[in-house]
C-alpha cells in the first residue's frame, strides 16, 4: 500500500491545454488561404499583362457582367439617388440651404456611394456567379481536363473575368452616379420644388477633379478584389454540389466584406490626398 501511495504520488499531472497551439490550428487554414488568395491574384495581373489573352472570352465575360448588371445597376442607383435627397432635405430646410441639397448628393455618389452601391452589386451577382461557374467545372473535373490538355486554367478562366469586370466596373459605377443623380433630381424637384437649372448646375460645379478621380480609382480597385475572389472560392470548391454552394456563399461573403474594408483605408487614403 505505501510503494502504490508513493507511485500515485511522484505521477506527474497532465499537462494543461496552451494557447499556442489553439491560436496556431485557428489560424492557419485562414493565413494559408490568403497566402495562396495572394499568389493567384499576382499570377492573373502577370498574365492578364502578357499573350496569349482569350479577347473572345473578354468580350463574353463584359456581357455577362456589363450588360447582365445594367437592370439592378438603374434601378438601385435612381432610388439611391431619391432616398439621399429624402433624408438629407430636413436638415439642409433647417438653416435655409435647400439649394447645397445638389452638391451632398453629387458629390456622395461620385465619391462614395456610387463606386460603393456597384461594387456590392457586381459582387452579389457576378462574383457568386463566377463561383459557381468555376466550382461547377472543378467538382466535374473540368479544369482537370484543361490541364492536361496543356490549357492553363488561370489564363483560360481566371483572367477574362478579372480584365472584363476591370473594364465594365468602372462604367457601371458611371451609370449609377448619372441615374444616382437623376433619382436625386425627381425627388428635389417634386418635393422641394429645386429647379433643374439650380440642380444640375450645383451638381456639376460640386465636384473637383479630386471626386472624379476617386470615383475612378476605387471601381478599378473593387473590380480586382470581386473577380479575383469569386474565382479563388470556384477553384477551391470540393465535395460535389453542395461544395459549390458553399464557394458561392463564400465568394459573396469575402468579397463584400473585403469591399467595406478596402474602402474604409482607401477613402481615407484618397481624402487624405486630394482633400488634404
Amino acid at each position: 500500500m505505501r510503494t502504490m501511495s508513493t507511485l500515485t504520488s511522484n505521477t506527474p499531472a497532465p499537462p494543461k491545454p496552451s494557447l499556442l497551439p489553439l491560436l496556431n490550428r485557428a489560424l492557419k487554414g485562414p493565413i494559408q488561404a490568403l497566402q495562396e488568395y495572394s499568389l493567384l491574384v499576382g499570377d492573373s495581373i502577370v498574365k492578364a499583362c502578357t499573350p496569349p489573352i482569350y479577347f473572345s472570352d473578354v468580350l463574353e465575360q463584359m456581357d455577362v457582367i456589363g450588360v447582365g448588371s445594367l437592370p439592378i445597376i438603374v434601378l438601385t442607383g435612381f432610388f439611391i439617388g431619391g432616398v439621399m435627397v429624402l433624408n438629407t432635405a430636413a436638415q439642409f430646410q433647417q438653416f435655409g440651404s435647400t439649394a447645397l441639397i445638389a452638391n451632398a448628393v453629387s458629390i456622395g455618389l461620385v465619391r462614395e456611394l456610387g463606386p460603393f452601391i456597384a461594387a456590392l452589386l457586381v459582387t452579389g451577382r457576378n462574383g457568386s456567379g463566377i463561383a459557381s461557374e468555376l466550382g461547377s467545372m472543378v467538382v466535374t473535373e473540368q479544369v482537370d481536363a484543361m490541364r492536361a490538355l496543356g490549357t492553363d486554367p488561370v489564363r483560360k478562366l481566371v483572367v477574362p473575368r478579372v480584365l472584363a469586370t476591370f473594364i465594365v466596373l468602372p462604367l457601371l459605377t458611371a451609370v449609377t452616379d448619372l441615374v444616382g443623380l437623376f433619382g436625386g433630381f425627381a425627388m428635389a424637384r417634386f418635393q422641394l420644388g429645386i429647379t433643374a437649372v439650380e440642380y444640375w448646375h450645383r451638381s456639376v460645379t460640386a465636384l473637383a477633379s479630386g471626386d472624379l478621380i476617386q470615383g475612378i480609382v476605387k471601381p478599378l480597385v473593387f473590380a480586382i478584389i470581386i473577380s479575383t475572389i469569386g474565382c479563388f472560392h470556384g477553384l477551391r470548391a470540393h465535395g460535389g454540389t453542395q461544395g459549390v454552394g458553399r464557394a458561392t456563399t463564400s465568394a459573396v461573403v469575402a468579397g463584400s466584406i473585403a469591399v467595406i474594408i478596402v474602402d474604409l483605408f482607401l477613402g481615407k487614403l484618397l481624402l487624405y490626398y486630394f482633400v488634404s
